[in-house]
């Protein structure tokens, strides 16, 4: 038997999954190699059985198949879910009493890509292990092949019976709009609206990988604009809208406005606290201030933390936070739920509000106070520069006495508002983002961003095609 050693491309192995280009720098070799290394980890941690998932692209069954092959080498009991939401396997992991999870999917990414999002036990698999597989696959440090097995599980009813367990609307009947995007939540949100009172249009539901009708991101305002018309068509309630596999949600209110992330947060916390009075409410380091303020006027302890769906949750379970979220749309229960970033379940619990409210969600968005802001500037900076340079920020920053919060970049606060600086660790930029209560005060913020920026030897970002926040 040839011993197994296999190498990945460098750029794959990425913070918090493993992400690539089909037939460039991600293969199915590599779908077993991840099955070979992950499932040595659980192996040596003690585990016996792997839940396994996959969304619509049009790569991810031959994917699932090589990455169960690779876990069957390792002797491991694999519960194959099928075509599910990121979610559903989360879900999958607790009510098959796995010892961890696999999922096949490549996200919001375009449709050349795929990749993979693991759990340990009940934990998310990220940073160090994820680069720890690439050590193990380079070096063939895995447990001697012997023969698992495989079975096929339908999860979908059990998923849909326990969210909805959680519907606490009554029985007042919303008009809502649902758009999965052609993305793998789209049977689980048919089953759901088909369950939920009211009346309910799917448009988008049908899963192709080649996402005909627009691209799964509800963070990107354009990929909203189907929603919203049809919001207004119907004159529904809302609109509630998926990336491709899932864990991520967009809100539409009956006047067709975005609700962005933390604005979401808000609505979700508000009612959250009722329950939960003084509980911890994570959200990331690039969300509102307004939100910050909102939680603790409503009685809750806001807890500003580090970007990413992984190191949310972890801060979560250690806090004993009810609920987290992040600008990106990921939405985390741990009130009722599972302390996993679930976009089905959010939906339902954000409908059950809006259906105990007296007025209309467009009200409640309205009623925030009015901030302007950036949106979220990209741009490249090199890879092993990239973190020398906030530090550079960091540093100058505190020689002029600044006041910053420094849990993840540099944040930096003044009497105009907030500039944030931080490097992102899944790709060679750096990100930026500006808050202000006036447009005075937005352009001073730019300013100082810029000043900092050029002091480290980097261009000015690019403002141009930035619009309006909220």
């Amino acid at each position: 038997m040839t011993a197994f050693r296999h190498r990945f491309d460098q750029t794959v192995l990425r913070e918090y999954d493993i992400r690539g280009i089909v037939g460039k720098t991600l293969r199915p070799e590599d779908a077993f190699a991840i099955g070979r290394c992950f499932g040595s980890v659980v192996v040596r941690a003690g585990g016996k059985r792997v839940a396994v998932g996959y969304d619509g692209r049009l790569h991810s069954p031959e994917m699932e198949a090589q990455l169960v092959a690779g876990l069957r080498a390792c002797g491991l009991d694999v519960v194959r879910i099928g075509l599910c939401a990121t979610p559903m396997l989360y879900f999958a992991a607790y009510d098959q009493e796995a010892d961890g999870a696999a999922m096949v999917t490549g996200s919001h990414n375009p449709p050349d890509y795929n990749g993979f999002k693991m759990m340990i036990g009940k934990k998310p698999f990220y940073g160090a292990a994820i680069q720890e597989i690439g050590r193990m696959a380079a070096e063939g440090d895995v447990v001697a092949e012997r023969a698992g097995s495989d079975r096929s599980v339908d999860i979908a009813g059990r998923y849909a019976d326990r969210v909805l367990q959680d519907w606490d609307g009554g029985d007042r009947k919303l008009k809502v709009v649902w758009d999965p995007g052609n993305g793998s939540a789209g049977p689980i949100v048919k089953a759901l609206a088909a369950r939920l009172p009211g009346t309910h249009f799917v448009i988008n539901g049908d899963v192709d990988g080649n996402f005909p009708n627009h691209h799964p991101d509800p963070t990107v305002a354009k990929n909203l604009e189907q929603i919203i018309a049809e919001v207004a068509r119907e004159k529904a309630d809302l609109g509630i809208a998926f990336d491709g596999d899932g864990d991520r949600i967009g809100v539409v209110d009956n006047e067709g406005h975005i609700l962005f992330g933390d604005q979401l947060l808000i609505v979700l916390a508000r009612d959250v606290l009722k329950a939960k009075p003084g509980g911890t409410i994570i959200a990331d380091v690039k969300a509102s201030q307004v939100l910050f303020d909102e939680i603790a006027k409503a009685g809750g302890n806001p807890l500003m933390w580090k970007t990413g769906h992984s190191l949310i949750k972890a801060k979560m379970a250690e806090t004993g936070s009810p609920l987290a979220g992040e600008m990106s749309g990921h939405i985390f229960f741990a009130d009722k739920w599972y302390g996993f970033d679930d976009a089905p379940y959010s939906a339902v619990r954000l409908l059950g509000i809006v259906a105990r409210m007296a007025g209309k969600l467009s009200e409640v968005r309205a009623a925030l106070p009015q901030v302007i802001n950036t949106p979220e500037l990209r741009f490249n900076c090199e890879e092993a520069r990239k973190f020398v340079v906030v530090k550079e920020v960091k540093d100058r920053l505190a020689a002029e006495g600044a006041k910053v919060q420094d849990v993840d970049g540099v944040r930096v606060l003044t009497e105009d508002g907030w500039w944030l600086l931080r490097a992102s660790n899944t790709q060679a930029v750096l990100v930026a983002r500006c808050e202000a209560s006036s447009e005075a005060g937005l352009e001073r913020l730019k300013a100082q961003l810029v000043k900092q920026l050029v002091a480290s030897g980097l261009e000015a970002p690019d403002f141009s095609a930035e619009n309006a926040g909220h």
